[in-house]
Parts: structure tokens; sequence; C-alpha cells
């Protein structure tokens, strides 16, 4: 059995880079954010007003490359050229891990921009666990990988999703991106407990921890990125802190992007309840 070991930084409470929030983050020096999460694919490019930003930020603050295309658990083969694209970035900002989506984003060559679930059988363990070697070879890193939110369920699922994450990032010895709004999502979509998902996973393959809001469609709640973040997902912050200990933490907002003080103060209540819900250490 490989020994799980989070072996990267911990960064802080950071937020996610949006264009509406460039110049105001690099017009005050002094603005509360530990760390800047990127959208890789928007960063892919030769050259440009892009990358001339991110040179800026990156000057300023640790940076991590947040990909949403890799399609690791697709069964199309892996696209090399993208592959290439990403170390071609890696190594130009030199961030401090890589992390994409436990889900398939293509078919038959063709993206589809949404971010679709696996099953969850032994089958797909090792189907995705082969992609991940490749990738890791690939990039000469760990993968940290999110759980994403669903919708619909496989008939042919033979164990729950905390169960399936904790076996891929065990047969790849990857990392994992916890997101916690994902996971409030699909357990009030699907009916289980979200605590049962926290105590299912290997605290010390936590690596990174996403914070977001939703919104309802119908029965379902969907994972939107366009509100405030809701108050059972700061709950299970909480329960996270409790159990896994002080994890890289950040905001995500998608849409309806707010003015940068409405995320700082949501950051600000994430440092609150971290620092109240870490464990107290054990006098030496």
């Amino acid at each position: 059995m490989n020994t799980p070991t989070r072996c990267h930084p911990h960064l802080g409470h950071g937020l996610g880079l949006r264009v509406d929030h460039y110049e105001a983050i690099l017009a005050d020096p002094a603005v509360p954010i530990d760390w800047l999460e990127i959208v890789t694919e928007n960063y892919l490019v030769p050259g440009g007003r892009p990358l001339d930003y991110l040179e800026r930020f990156r000057a300023r603050y640790p940076l991590v490359m947040h990909g949403v295309s890799l399609s690791i658990g697709g069964a199309d083969p892996l696209d090399r050229r993208y592959l290439r694209d990403l170390c071609a970035l890696a190594d130009r900002i030199e961030p401090a891990w890589i992390s994409d989506h436990l889900c398939w984003t293509a078919v038959d060559g063709v993206q589809l921009h949404d971010l679709l679930p696996l099953p969850y059988t032994e089958e797909a363990v090792a189907h995705v666990a082969a992609r991940i070697a490749q990738v890791q070879d690939a990039i000469g890193r760990r993968l940290v990988l999110e759980n994403v939110s669903s919708y619909v369920a496989y008939h042919a699922s033979q164990m729950p999703e905390w169960t399936f994450l904790a076996a891929v990032a065990e047969a790849a010895d990857c990392l994992i991106l916890l997101d916690l709004n994902n996971v409030y999502v699909s357990a009030a979509n699907h009916g289980f407990d979200p605590l049962d998902y926290l105590a299912g996973l290997p605290a010390a393959r936590i690596q990174q921890i996403h914070l977001a809001g939703h919104s309802t469609g119908g029965a379902l709640l969907i994972d939107t990125h366009d509100a405030a973040i809701a108050d059972p997902v700061w709950q299970l912050y909480a329960e996270a802190v409790r159990r896994y200990g002080a994890v890289t933490t950040m905001i995500e907002r998608d849409d309806a992007i707010p003015p940068l003080a409405e995320l700082l103060a949501e950051l600000s209540i994430a440092r609150g309840i971290a620092a109240d819900a870490m464990p107290v250490q054990a006098a030496a």
C-alpha cells in the first residue's frame, strides 16, 4: 500500500483568479489573499495579455493551475497536445501544483464542456488510475483531482462516491482536491450524509479544499458558483478542518461575480472557521 503524504506546501486561503478582479488585486499590495488558483485553459496561449497579467500575479502570489478539460475518466486517448501545452505553462509559471477533475469531459474527440461523473466501479478505478499514471509521468508531478457534483447515478456503481475517490487516489498515488460545495450538492441530490463522505477519505491525501455557492434547479441543487457560500457548506468546512487539519483553501466564483470586497469578506469567514476548528495539538 502507498503511504499517503501531503507533499505540497500549505498556502493558506486564496481565491480563484477572475478577469473582473485583475486590476483590483494588482492595485492593492496589501490585499488579504494568500494565493491564487487559475483556470488552466484560460492561459494555454503562446503570449499576449493573459500571460502578461499572469506573470504579474506570479511575482506576488503562489499560483495553482486548475484544469477543466483533462477528461481523466474518458475513453478517448489522452490529448497529448493538451498535455504538452499544460507542461509548457507549468514550466513558465511554476505552480505549486496542478489539479483537474475526476470525471470525463469529451467523447470521440469532442469536448462537451461539462464535468460528467463516472460509474463507481472497480473497473473504473483501474481505468482512471492507469490514465493518471500517464499524466503524472507527462507532467513530472503528482496530480490533484477534484470530486465533481452529480445529478444522475449509474446502476452499475458498486461503491459510494467517497470510496471510489479514495480508491482512485490510492491506486494512482495522487492527491485530492475536496470541493465541499460539490459534496453538499451531491449529498442533497442523491440522499447520502455528507459527513460519511468526509469520514471516508484519507486525510493525508486532501491537498486542497474548494468552497463555492450553488443554486436550486427544481428538485436538484446545482453547482453554479454564482452565489455566496451556504451555511451548510461552511459547517462542512469546519468539520473538514477538524478532521484533516490545516488544508489549503480557496473560494470559487464563476458567474454573477461580485466586487472583490465581497469575496474577501467570505475569505475572512473561511479563515475564522479554520482557526476555530483546528484540532488542538497535544502538548509534547
